[in-house]
């Protein structure tokens, strides 16, 4: 294999590793609009567990996806932030927005002429 092809798919991989399954992406999206503490990103995510949304910020947080602010206040309240780093991959998820709606259109089409 060439070595651009090599880089390329490479680069392909980590973006995969980055996006980690079902719950990242909605992640990054919900604290992008707005939802900074635990329980407003937990709101915002249909069928995500309490326990699942605590393991991916952990592991975002370690990735310098988030940033974890703790105030020192009765009770504690954590806040959650995207890093720039974070704030870069906006792009392509609001092109995977665009994509994602027009492959269902294609799909509805498809199953409109059957």
């Amino acid at each position: 294999m060439a070595r651009n092809q090599q880089q390329e798919l490479k680069a392909l991989q980590d973006t995969l590793y980055f996006i980690g399954g079902k719950w990242r992406i909605p992640i990054i999206n919900s604290i992008c609009n707005g939802n900074r503490r635990f329980r407003e990103i937990e709101r915002s995510i249909p069928g995500i567990t309490t326990r699942m949304l605590s393991k991916e910020l952990k592991e975002m947080e370690q990735s310098k996806l988030l940033k974890r602010t703790v105030y020192d206040e009765t009770p504690v309240l954590v806040e959650y932030a995207p890093t720039e780093h974070c704030r870069s991959f906006g792009k392509v998820i609001a092109e995977m927005i665009r994509w994602g709606k027009g492959h269902r259109e294609v799909v509805i089409r498809g199953n409109k002429a059957k």
